[in-house]
C-alpha cells in the first residue's frame, strides 16, 4: 500500500486518536484530526489530503460528515471513506459510497482505503473529451 496523506473527520477524540494510530502504523500520514464539519472543510483546503475518512454522523452541534465531504468535493475529487455506527442508513443515502460499520477491524480499514483509491484511479483514468 502506498503511503497516503489522510484527513480524519471524527468527533469522538478517543476514536480519532485510535484511528490515527492505526493509519500511522500502516505507513500513512494523518494530516489532521477534525472534530466538526467546519474544521474538516478548512483542514481539507489547507492540507490537501490524498484521502478523507469521515464519521458520517458528527455529534450535535458539530455538523455532518456527509455534508463536509460534499463541500470538500466542490474543490475537486478526493477519495473518501465514511464510517458510521449505522452504515445501512449511509448506504441508502449514498449507494455508491464506501462505508465501514463501526466498530471495524484493521483489515476492513485497509480494504476500504484500497477500494477508495482504486475507485479514484478509475475516475482519473477516464479519458477526457468526446466518445467515439
Amino acid at each position: 500500500m502506498i503511503a497516503l496523506r489522510i484527513l480524519v473527520i471524527e468527533d469522538e477524540a478517543m476514536i480519532a486518536m485510535l484511528l490515527s494510530d492505526v493509519l500511522s502504523s500502516l505507513g500513512h500520514v494523518v494530516t489532521d484530526l477534525a472534530a466538526t464539519e467546519e474544521e474538516a472543510i478548512a483542514s481539507a483546503s489547507h492540507t490537501m489530503p490524498d484521502l478523507v475518512i469521515a464519521d458520517a454522523n458528527l455529534g450535535e452541534g458539530n455538523g455532518n460528515g456527509l455534508t463536509a465531504i460534499d463541500t470538500i468535493l466542490e474543490s475537486g475529487f478526493i477519495p473518501h471513506v465514511f464510517v458510521s455506527g449505522d452504515s445501512r442508513s449511509i448506504q441508502i443515502l449514498r449507494p455508491d459510497a464506501i462505508v465501514m460499520q463501526k466498530p471495524f477491524f484493521e483489515h476492513e480499514l485497509v480494504s476500504a482505503i484500497d477500494r477508495a483509491i482504486a475507485r479514484a484511479d478509475g475516475k482519473m483514468a477516464q479519458p477526457a473529451g468526446r466518445s467515439v
